[in-house]
């Protein structure tokens, strides 16, 4: 077993490289590591190891005598002693072993993992729910953003409250400035805003199209603001992994020709507000970085970010009421009776409940898996990056085109798969074999929520 220092300091002279050694040192070999290592200092200098209980790590002090022999301890000691010595002491805390240290990066590539995984799977179960809450909501597809826009406030909120009673939400998690929160709430209203109204506009099929956009986005801010240098391999995966997609969505469908049927302006509108969605992620990067040196090597809280930031973009959506009422062709006039005609469809109760068959259970099931990928995914940021999180998300596109060619209740006749469904995906796989080739260094903190198409 390999066992090693990083570095023991004991004056001027002392070298600045690691002590390295097999298995546990003997007592017999201290002093010859001392006069070795430390060979311009005096002869008192004595370096003493405590194994720790399971002799798993191993904590050295540092004692060095002065010239009135008062002995100078690096672990504590009398201060009165302390002031006589003439030579400084330095402390070498607790080291792991070689073998702890890969285990340790063995560890954190697994959580990533499986995160991803998670991350895969909750959203495919977020674009196909969508599809299918939509079905009781057809007429009322407002109301399901708003009720999912200030349900999560509540449920945040609560938990957070829990949380906080469990003593897992600490005072100097909720004490962190909130200026950040209020710029994640404002981009996210933004995001939702541009993207509605070109949404409005937009096909369906052109939206999965620009929403590739959001990975470029992602990785440009990440240059910029978290000074992220990525490897060739990186990028070019990145590029495979938006050229799959690509096909995977447009093949066999007009997405091209509708692009050019809706004008320039739309596709760029849709764009910018993927520019919003893709900044979000990054500023959510950032708070959890600042959070690591406020809380001294501790993490927020996910339920802080999500909480505190979707309160803000509630604030946020709540005055662009008027604008988003006329996004969806309703007089701000009649929003209130719409609003009630659209929780009574969601009840399905009334005279109004024709056609609404299949709520509550689909809106609900949508609300709450919508709200479980938006938890995993600020869970795979934390503990990766913002690109990885936008991938993990990206790949799910086309799993979810598969399966909406399955025989999924309310939905009728499945649809065909696009002709080049097995192209695009086996270019999607490679870009993200390319961009896993090389494995990169994960950041110790947290992520941006891609966005919902």
């Amino acid at each position: 077993m390999m066992w090693c220092i990083r570095r023991v300091c004991a004056g001027a002279g002392a070298p600045d490289r690691p002590i390295r050694f097999r298995g546990h040192p003997r007592a017999s070999e201290i002093p010859r590591l001392a006069s070795k290592f430390l060979r311009n200092q005096r002869p008192e200098i004595v370096l003493r190891t405590t194994p720790s209980k399971h002799l798993r790590k191993l904590v050295w002090a540092v004692e060095a005598a002065g010239p009135g022999g008062a002995w100078d301890r690096s672990d504590g000691g009398d201060g009165t002693e302390s002031s006589k010595a003439g030579l400084c002491s330095y402390a070498v805390g607790e080291y792991r072993t070689v073998e702890q240290e890969g285990a340790r990066s063995q560890d954190r590539r697994v959580d990533v993992a499986v995160a991803a995984a998670v991350t895969v799977v909750l959203g495919v179960g977020n674009r196909v729910l969508y599809k299918l809450a939509l079905v009781p909501l057809k007429h009322y597809p407002f109301f399901l953003a708003q009720l999912a826009t200030f349900g999560y406030v509540i449920v945040y909120f609560s938990v957070l409250y829990l949380r906080y009673r469990a003593g897992i939400v600490t005072d100097e998690m909720l004490s962190m400035p909130k200026a950040p929160f209020l710029a994640v709430g404002l981009l996210e209203a933004l995001g939702a805003v541009t993207g509605m109204a070109a949404g409005a506009i937009l096909s369906g099929a052109s939206i999965p199209v620009l929403s590739q956009t959001f990975l470029v986005w992602q990785i440009l801010l990440s240059v910029i603001f978290l000074g992220r240098r990525y490897k060739v391999n990186q990028l070019l995966g990145c590029c495979f992994v938006a050229i799959g997609v690509i096909i995977t969505v447009a093949s066999g469908s007009s997405a091209g020709h509708s692009l050019k049927e809706a004008g320039i302006f739309w596709s760029l509108l849709m764009i910018v507000s993927f520019l919003f969605q893709a900044a979000d992620t990054v500023l959510k990067e950032v708070i959890f970085l600042d959070a690591r040196q406020r809380l001294k090597g501790s993490s927020v809280d996910l339920f802080v970010v999500n909480s505190f930031g979707s309160a803000f973009q509630a604030i946020f959506i709540c005055l662009l009421l008027p604008f988003l009422s006329k996004l969806w062709g309703i007089p701000f006039g009649q929003l209130p009776n719409y609003l009630k005609d659209g929780a009574a469809c969601f009840l399905n109760m009334g005279t109004l409940s024709s056609g609404c068959d299949g709520a509550p259970l689909l809106p609900l099931l949508f609300v709450v898996v919508n709200m479980g990928f938006n938890i995993s995914l600020l869970h795979l940021l934390k503990i990766s990056s913002a690109v990885l999180s936008s991938l993990a998300s990206t790949f799910s596109v086309p799993i979810s085109v598969y399966v909406f060619t399955l025989p999924l209740p309310y939905l009728g006749v499945a649809a065909s798969l696009p002709t080049g469904f097995v192209a695009g995906t086996i270019i999607l796989v490679i870009g993200l074999l390319i961009y896993a080739w090389t494995p990169s260094v994960y950041p110790t903190s947290p992520s941006p929520s891609p966005p919902n198409v």
